[in-house]
């Protein structure tokens, strides 16, 4: 079935025109500064939390728009469960009802739903409204939306290993066998692609223990924006400032023509200059 395109933002913005093989395709995003907005306009937190659904279904737009095939959002973390008892219990069913509200939407531009966390104490009713996303739209590729709800890097890494050592005890797997690609598939969703470009609204500097497996090598990209205020247009500016790093991966590359102890300074200056720009690549 073709897929409705998204609306044009409203100020007529248009995406940078980035080459394709240039384009981030999986963008993990913390979507951060929601009580800070609030609290600044004298509301309740929860008011920050409200103003940012539009921010995130535009930024899915967005991302649509530019070509990235992934998102993932981190909507309630491991973590979060520490906050107040009305923020917990707001946040659980504002979750519910933006699926449950914009999944229409979403299926309409042919968005596939995601659902990745843990099960223990998140509410039935979440995990219901993930479930019928997840399924309503399950034949869907423009793009993957990944809802991280009651997700942690590190809960996702320590599940997967004790079922790597179920699998051990029981005989079925040889611990000499267990190398990264074992550990990958036992991850909450394993045929998600590592993450291209790490997004943090608000400019605060940190992972906050989000995908932490699939990050190793992600691009960091922090923006002053606080998440309310947050649109198609700052994840376009991610996606250019990522367009414009240089990925070694580990390796490195001499300049061409140089030979020699020349070519070993070359290679020294353009580390200390990528180094300082955009964070050394170990």
């Amino acid at each position: 079935m073709p897929f409705q395109p998204p609306d044009p933002h409203p100020s007529g913005a248009r995406p940078p025109e980035i080459p394709a093989d240039q384009v981030p395709r999986h963008i993990a995003l913390v979507m951060d500064g929601n009580g800070r907005w609030a609290n600044a306009r004298g509301l309740p937190r929860i008011e920050g939390h409200k103003r940012g659904e539009a921010s995130l279904m535009d930024v899915a737009r967005g991302c649509i728009e530019v070509g990235v095939r992934w998102l993932s959002a981190y909507a309630f973390s491991t973590e979060n469960w520490k906050r107040s008892p009305d923020e917990v219990r707001f946040l659980m069913g504002f979750n519910r009802d933006v699926i449950r509200r914009r999944v229409d939407e979403m299926h309409a531009m042919g968005v596939r739903v995601r659902w990745a966390g843990r099960r223990p104490r998140l509410w039935r009713s979440v995990i219901r409204e993930l479930e019928i996303a997840e399924e309503k739209t399950r034949h869907n590729d423009v793009l993957t939306l990944t809802m991280c709800v009651n997700y942690g890097g590190r809960a996702e890494i320590a599940d997967a290993v004790k079922q790597i050592a179920r699998l051990v005890a029981e005989g079925k797997l040889k611990p000499d066998k267990i190398d990264e690609r074992v550990i990958a598939r036992y991850l909450d969703e394993p045929d998600m692609p590592d993450v291209d470009l790490f997004v943090r609204s608000s400019g605060e500097q940190r992972t906050s223990n989000f995908l932490l497996w699939q990050s190793a090598y992600a691009e960091m990209v922090f923006l002053d924006t606080l998440f309310p205020d947050f649109d198609r247009r700052h994840i376009w500016e991610a996606c250019e400032i990522y367009a414009g790093r240089n990925r070694r991966f580990g390796g490195a590359v001499d300049k061409a023509g140089s030979t020699g102890a020349a070519s070993v300074n070359g290679a020294a200056a353009e580390d200390a200059a990528v180094g300082g720009s955009t964070g050394a690549q170990a």
